[in-house]
């Protein structure tokens, strides 16, 4: 398979369906605004974004690119889904924050900028793709030496398929049913060696928890078993 077309047209088209919603803090897309500041939080703490050049890779709606904006972040968001770059451009309109959108895949605009990017994002995407690893190499590939990478996704064991899927979708219908595969999911130990292979030096990991009594979530480094964040360097 080509990596320049590492894209699954029914995963683009399960977003598609949803854009108009994106920026609805009580549409299908409330958790991803529920988790954002912990997100950009995490992102700023371990290397401060002011200044610097930013690619969101995956980045949807904008929800995290505009956030990074918001800190002074020069950002680029790129996405396959037409609609909800649409969308991402639209609210920036409403918004006023400065965002560069473009429609790419990771590995299109890694071949055109190549060590461009001082902080590379790439969250809750991995998982709808056909090959993750060729993702993260691509990520590696746009970073500058010293740059920072951030990537999250869903581990895949028991009770991430209980959490994710059948509480997320089902039961607590915090997610459309159908958004997860459980397949696609990945384990910290397949990410770490994707890191490695792209010659990434992993830095931290922590795990994202909810609390379905208080709805709330949380980072907590000790509990990786279904989300988690991981904090990659490219050696200098």
């Amino acid at each position: 398979m080509s990596t320049e077309h590492n894209v699954d047209p029914a995963e683009i088209a399960k977003f598609e369906a949803l854009a108009s919603r994106w920026w609805d803090r009580n549409s299908e897309f409330k958790p991803l605004h529920d988790i954002n500041p912990l997100r950009a939080n995490y992102i700023d703490r371990h290397s401060p974004v002011a200044g610097r050049r930013l690619v969101d890779v995956g980045c949807g709606g904008g929800i995290l690119a505009e956030s990074m904006a918001q800190r002074g972040a020069e950002v680029t968001g790129i996405d396959m889904g037409e609609a909800p770059l649409s969308v991402a451009k639209l609210h920036q309109l409403e918004s006023g924050v400065e965002v560069e959108y473009l429609q790419s895949t990771a590995e299109a605009l890694a071949a055109e900028r190549a060590g461009e990017y001082d902080v590379v994002c790439c969250l809750e995407m991995l998982e709808h793709v056909p090959d993750p690893g060729a993702v993260v190499a691509a990520c590696a590939a746009m970073a500058r030496p010293g740059g920072n990478l951030y990537f999250s996704t869903i581990n895949r064991n028991p009770k991430a398929f209980l959490f994710a899927i059948v509480g997320a979708e089902h039961l607590l219908r915090l997610l459309p049913a159908g958004t997860h595969e459980y397949d696609k999911f990945i384990k910290p130990s397949e990410l770490a060696g994707w890191l490695r292979d792209a010659g990434l030096q992993l830095q931290d990991m922590t795990g994202m928890t909810y609390n379905p009594l208080t709805k709330t979530y949380r980072l907590d480094p000790r509990d990786v078993s279904v989300n988690y964040l991981v904090h990659a360097v490219k050696p200098a």
